[in-house]
């Protein structure tokens, strides 16, 4: 499967352009890779969360609660408590 381009004009706030290119020249990267990334890892995030939002809906919290009731195997540790 080959990946296709294309071209799409951003303007960016002069401030935000100058800091893509510091990072993205500390990083070894063009301003357009650096750019490019970006975009994935956002879309990226937000798949994920849409993702796991429709995990979420399939949830039985009744088994759930059951399963953690369940008899035999280990009773949580101390600091086994969430931050």
């Amino acid at each position: 499967m080959s990946e296709t381009s294309t071209t799409y004009p951003l303007r960016l706030p002069k401030s935000l352009k100058n800091q893509v290119t510091r990072i993205a020249k500390r990083d070894g990267t063009s301003v357009n890779q650096f750019i490019a990334i970006a975009v994935a890892e956002k879309v990226s995030a937000l798949e994920t969360e849409e993702f796991f939002a429709e995990r979420a809906k399939q949830a039985d919290l009744g088994r759930f609660r059951k399963l953690l009731r369940r008899r035999g195997g280990e009773a949580p540790r101390s600091g086994d408590e969430p931050d």
